[in-house]
């Protein structure tokens, strides 16, 4: 009989970083996902025709996406880094697949409906994320991207209120952010003012801060605005690149937490 004494790991495991990119359209979500160390994208949307990448074929099918996971884990390749672009399109090819498996219309309708199909959907997300382990496993560096929504946060220590989310179902988004161990919110640098609306009201205004619409940065810590995290207890606010994201890994901690989001 094993001794499981004998086991036991201590000390920091230098593993590759799972990365949750998540932001508004154009804000160069894709660009990060390219500048990671020799990536290969898998795309379940068409939009990377101006960035120079290598990637497999427009998923269309969620078995496309399995396919090519499969491919990286069969077949011997350099890439170092996988982008998938995004999730929120990922979600709708999850559906798809369970609405022909049930053979109904809608997620809704999937195995009599009450909310089944959307937990269903994550044997579906956990069949990726087990290839994207093992992937990881051999040294690659995992992106995933999607958009962001604006959810209404009911939080029990004050009033409800407004934050910025990945555009994932509430039971997907929470098993892909407790996977990851950094979700960073891109977004641009503003600062508001209050300004006279008139008849006594006072409106907020936002204003850029740096030129193009606003410097563009990553949020890695939440807060009320958004939904973000990390396990290397980096700084709240970087610039949106991946340099910036690894020289900051490499000022801090220099791997994961065994625990703790």
């Amino acid at each position: 009989m094993t001794n499981l004494l004998e086991t036991i790991q201590t000390g920091r495991q230098s593993k590759p970083p799972r990365v949750l990119l998540y932001g508004v359209e154009g804000i160069g979500k894709s660009t990060f996902g390219s500048e990671a160390p020799k990536p290969i994208f898998i795309q379940t949307e068409d939009g990377l025709d101006e960035i120079d990448c290598d990637r497999f074929p427009l998923a269309t099918k969620f078995d496309d996406v399995i396919a090519a996971l499969k491919t990286l884990v069969n077949e011997k390749h350099d890439y170092e880094s996988i982008v998938i672009d995004s999730l929120d399109w990922l979600e709708r090819l999850v559906w798809d697949k369970l609405c022909q498996q049930y053979a109904v219309e809608s997620i809704e309708k999937v195995d009599g409906g009450y909310a089944r199909g959307y937990m269903h959907a994550l044997s579906l997300w956990r069949e990726v994320l087990d290839l994207l382990n093992v992937l990881r496993s051999r040294g690659m560096v995992i992106v995933l991207i999607a958009h962001s929504k604006v959810e209404r946060f009911e939080d029990p220590e004050s009033s409800p209120y407004d934050r910025y989310s990945p555009r994932l179902h509430k039971h997907a988004a929470a098993l892909v952010k407790e996977w990851c161990d950094a979700v960073l919110f891109a977004t641009r640098k503003m600062r508001t003012q209050s300004e006279d609306g008139g008849f006594n009201r006072k409106r907020t205004i936002a204003h850029a801060i740096g030129k193009d619409g606003g410097e563009r940065v990553v949020r890695a810590y939440g807060s009320p605005s958004c939904v973000a995290k990390n396990r290397y207890g980096i700084a709240e606010e970087l610039p949106l690149s991946w340099s910036a994201f690894v020289n900051a890994l490499s000022n801090n901690s220099p791997a994961p937490q065994t625990q703790g989001n």
